[in-house]
């Protein structure tokens, strides 16, 4: 269950108040620890004993060194079945903090707060919870759905700009995957701000919940939730790998670019629309540069992506905008050619047709 939160967070502490723990553990990052607990500490009403729990901020910590820490912090402090765990944070928060929750004891309860735009509209919502492993995005992970996911927009205030277009990404995804008009809506955004993003982001949850809702183990359709992500994944786990920190989002757009063009490759859809599309979404995200890359470790981390079966690559395509394909075989000619295509793009401004 998603809900809005007012300046009151009445329904987090209506929550607390028909859920009774025994214990609460509030899991932050240093960010959100100084931007957003206050908030929270200041409008949580509850007689239930908490603690704090403080992990560093970003990506390279989402691992089993960190996940080991937390079962040890939440076993120091006697945390028995009936405790519940608060995940106040980005996708590395609710990602891991939902893996802990799930695991811990054989699964305790947590809820997420997510405060970043990527987690209100995706990390937060469907009940996938992970850690990376050997620079490979969320290879250890459950299927454990949060007990609800509070959502406060205001949150967005405290997130620079590229944090900010990170979420948009996956805004985006969803447009194309599921819901034309959230895609129309959100390409007509002028600029990118915490006020120009609030109106959508009840949107394009709603969309992402309504697919798990139909598919939560990941059988068929939510698997059109990967739509940039197969690709998109192995860009950001090679510069992972080499200590280089690429913001989600800009990894997502990448693959969508390259997952778009895909789709035109496999017949899907037409070159036209693919361009379109793909201008469209340069129009908000900067070139990400691939070319110290071989090809080769690419395609062997998207043969790698949780996803595969049988030793084939499982794409999620486009056959249009708002309709989403699952399971698309891809041939490796097609993607080492979508690989160039990519590469291709550094020094171009616009592909085939002016995009206003």
């Amino acid at each position: 269950m998603i809900t809005l939160l007012d300046d009151d967070f009445s329904g987090l502490n209506q929550f607390l108040k028909e859920n009774s723990a025994s214990k609460i553990f509030i899991l932050v990052d240093e960010n959100t620890h100084e931007y957003c607990l206050p908030t929270l500490l200041g409008n949580m009403e509850t007689n239930v004993p908490f603690e704090i729990i403080e992990i560093e901020a970003g990506e390279e910590h989402k691992n089993i060194g960190t996940t080991i820490q937390l079962w040890e912090i939440l076993s120091e402090f006697e945390a028995d079945r009936k405790a519940l765990v608060i995940n106040l944070g980005g996708g590395v928060i609710t990602d891991m903090g939902g893996f802990v929750a799930s695991t811990y004891k054989r699964g305790i309860k947590f809820i997420n707060i997510p405060t970043s735009l990527l987690a209100m509209c995706d990390a937060s919502i469907g009940g996938k919870t992970g850690i990376d492993h050997q620079f490979l995005k969320n290879i250890i992970g459950t299927f454990a759905e949060s007990e609800q996911v509070f959502i406060y927009p205001k949150f967005l205030k405290t997130l620079d700009f590229i944090q900010l277009r990170s979420g948009f990404a996956e805004m985006l995804k969803h447009g194309l995957i599921a819901d034309a008009k959230h895609w129309e809506d959100l390409i007509n955004i002028t600029e990118l701000s915490e006020n120009s993003l609030e109106p959508y982001i009840l949107k394009s949850t709603e969309i992402k919940q309504d697919v798990v809702e139909k598919d939560f183990k990941e059988q068929n359709i939510r698997k059109n939730l990967n739509f940039g992500h197969t690709v998109g994944h192995a860009i950001e786990s090679l510069y992972l790998a080499n200590h280089q920190l690429l913001p989600h989002g800009e990894a997502v757009a990448s693959g969508m670019i390259i997952e778009t063009h895909l789709s035109y490759l496999n017949q899907l859809i037409t070159e036209e629309m693919s361009l379109e599309i793909i201008n469209t979404i340069r129009r908000f995200f900067p070139y990400v540069d691939i070319s110290q890359y071989k090809e080769e470790d690419i395609l062997a981390l998207m043969f790698n992506d949780k996803k595969n079966t049988e030793g084939n690559i499982n794409f999620s395509l486009i056959e249009g905008i708002g309709i989403g394909v699952f399971d698309q075989k891809v041939s490796e000619s097609k993607l080492i050619s979508a690989l160039d295509f990519y590469k291709n793009l550094k020094n171009q401004s616009k592909l085939g047709m002016i995009i206003e």
